[in-house]
């Protein structure tokens, strides 16, 4: 499967560790990852190279051709909601996951589109449990 991962960049790098599980997880079940870059701990030094425009049309094409946004939203971000609401509106499925107590948008918890699924989780491992449960594997 084609997956998207799409997480924070420029609004926190907290929940680092938990993207890097996330897309290796993913990366290891088969599944194409075009954005695993994003969960890199050298991210932004190869993103401030890149201009504003190139980034837009790289990234919705990789929506466009997903199979799945996987998204995890524990950190705000700008991008990542427009990624979400950019492949909603193609029809695109989405899981958002997102750590257990944490404040999600209600733009994102409120959408009851069947095509979004919100997730929380209590660390890592449940994290790429509750991936992994969603893509049945």
């Amino acid at each position: 499967m084609n997956i998207y991962f799409a997480c924070s960049i420029t609004g926190g790098r907290g929940d680092e560790p938990i993207y890097q599980q996330i897309v290796a997880a993913l990366q290891a079940d088969g599944h194409k990852v075009p954005t695993a870059l994003l969960a890199g701990s050298d991210v932004m030094a190869l993103e401030v190279v890149v201009d504003p425009i190139t980034v837009y049309e790289r990234d919705t094409g990789w929506i466009r051709d997903c199979d799945l946004l996987v998204a995890e939203v524990s950190t705000p971000s700008h991008g990542v909601g427009y990624e979400i609401g950019y492949a909603l509106g193609l029809g695109k499925l989405v899981l958002c996951l997102h750590r257990q107590g944490i404040a999600v948008s209600k733009m994102i918890t409120g959408n009851r589109d069947d095509r979004l699924t919100v997730l929380a989780y209590e660390n890592g491992a449940e994290a790429v449990q509750k991936l992994r449960a969603y893509l049945g594997v």
